[in-house]
């Protein structure tokens, strides 16, 4: 996945320094040469870096920290909410409300995805009960109405355009008027492709705004444009009022540092990223989940959410109740599979949401191979009894059975004991959650205010309690955060919280 290799960079400088038996100013320095690297290599402009490597330093003066700080967790959450910074302005966008018009703008970059981001912005809000329409005013690519019609059918989205007119101001106008005038409360206006070296294009992206007044103008970019992407991204802002920014092709293997430049180009907050071609491959962006998850350290709340939008209805309770009981079978094993296989990618998976989990079972940038692993898991899965599947003895699985297994899937031995062994680990994890209070839907942030600190320490894997400074430390943390959504503040290690 894009920044992957970034957040991998930073996770392990954290790590040597954590290791270091003593945090001083050569130590600190070390870990931020390192981190900085890192980020110059992702093609993160260097001023940005140079502010953050400075700002850190500011925040983390070794002298002045009284003998009794927790000096590494104290660097981790500098370092953790200086990259925050960087994909968060500070601002929100502007939200489209259900029932009055709102008109959204897009623009970008040639071949960034604007037209099928379009699209996929269009049909998260249908699904979430919006009335959405399209209006392709892109007169300039070949295929491009072509397109958008195509995306706008198989989703089921009214969509308006034009073979003969070239004026993309007058069709902007005219398919804008059409939707209101039918009560659509999101219209969508595709624009056509541009760099910042064609003046001609953006006078008429800025024509094109000035006749529709958009509530709000997205600008769309592609993750892996790289050191460019200040500059580009700084053009569009000086001609149009860019208000916020989907970022597109997150799947790839592109480094992706110039995403956080463009946010701090166009000082607009990213509200959606791009996951993949398919329409449902399209995520809400959260910045604290999102750099704890880039840092390895997980997301509880998005796992939560993620379990309520994609299990089945009929399921949930069971699963949940399973989950408070800290109970985890292979069958369970089976239909969390499912339930990913279902989702698309493996990168974006609920798994890869829990500290631990992602590392092992799904390596980032191997997401094709861990697929290929978990339906192979499955397979020899569907070669034992019922008896096999519903037990939480692993002793139960001796070595008549293992070769039974094996035999009946077409593995080897060795495929079988690498599947349990994996079984063993992930119910290791989940045995954590033992007499956890499972909140239904959007009740995270009411769970976290109710956790002690005996329960967070449950669900914390031993290495991140050990870099927060043990249980002591964990319990200054949650004094320090208050009354606050304890998932969200607490470096933004695990969730959303309040808003």
């Amino acid at each position: 996945m894009v920044l992957a290799q970034l957040g991998g960079s930073i996770a392990r400088a954290l790590q040597q320094m954590s290791n270091a038996t003593i945090i001083d100013e050569k130590v600190l320095s070390e870990c931020l040469n390192e981190i900085s690297r890192a980020l110059l290599q992702s093609d993160v402009q260097f001023k940005l870096v140079r502010d953050m490597q400075a700002n850190i330093k500011r925040i983390v003066n070794l002298d002045d920290l009284a003998a009794g700080h927790n000096k590494r967790r104290i660097i981790q959450q500098a370092v953790f909410n200086e990259l925050c910074k960087m994909l968060d302005p500070g601002k929100p966008s502007f939200t489209p409300k259900k029932g009055k018009t709102s008109v959204v703008m897009f623009v970008g970059l040639q071949g960034s995805g604007k037209t099928t981001t379009c699209t996929k912005y269009a049909y998260y809000h249908q699904k979430k009960g919006w009335k959405p329409a399209l209006v392709c005013a892109d007169t300039f690519r070949a295929g491009a109405f072509d397109q958008l019609k195509q995306n706008a059918t198989k989703t089921k989205i009214p969509y308006y355009g034009s073979y003969m007119e070239s004026d993309p101001v007058k069709i902007a106008v005219e398919g804008v008027e059409t939707f209101k005038k039918e009560n659509r409360d999101l219209i969508i206006v595709d624009t056509s492709g541009r760099h910042k070296q064609e003046a001609a294009l953006f006078e008429e992206m800025r024509q094109v705004s000035e006749a529709t007044k958009p509530d709000l103008i997205i600008f769309v970019m592609d993750s892996s444009i790289g050191q460019a992407a200040f500059d580009q991204a700084q053009a569009f802002k000086q001609s149009v009022a860019v208000g916020a920014v989907i970022i597109t092709k997150m799947d790839g293997h592109a480094k992706g540092g110039g995403a956080l430049s463009a946010v701090a180009a166009t000082k607009s907050p990213v509200i959606f990223i791009g996951t993949g071609e398919h329409m449902e491959e399209f995520e809400v962006f959260d910045v604290k989940p999102f750099v704890s998850r880039l840092l390895g350290m997980g997301d509880w709340s998005g796992f939560m959410d993620k379990i309520h939008e994609v299990v089945p209805t009929d399921q949930q309770p069971e699963l949940l109740q399973k989950l408070s009981e800290g109970s985890f079978t292979l069958r369970l094993m089976y239909e969390q599979f499912q339930n990913i296989l279902k989702m698309g990618p493996i990168g974006q998976v609920v798994f890869s949401m829990l500290p631990g989990f992602s590392a092992e079972l799904m390596p980032k940038g191997h997401e094709k191979e861990s697929q290929a692993k978990i339906k192979r898991y499955m397979t020899m899965m569907d070669s034992m009894t019922n008896a096999e599947l519903d037990s939480t003895n692993p002793k139960l699985m001796n070595e008549s059975r293992i070769m039974r297994i094996a035999r009946g899937s077409g593995r080897s031995v060795r495929d079988v004991t690498e599947m349990l062994e994996e079984y063993k680990r992930l119910a290791k994890i989940w045995s954590k959650m033992k007499g956890l209070k499972i909140p239904k839907k959007g009740e995270m942030s009411a769970l976290s205010r109710n956790m002690n600190a005996q329960q967070m320490s449950k669900v914390l894997p031993p290495q991140m309690l050990k870099q927060i400074g043990g249980m002591g430390g964990l319990q200054s943390l949650m004094k320090q955060m208050g009354s606050k959504d304890m998932m969200g503040g607490m470096g933004g290690m695990f969730g959303r919280g309040d808003k």
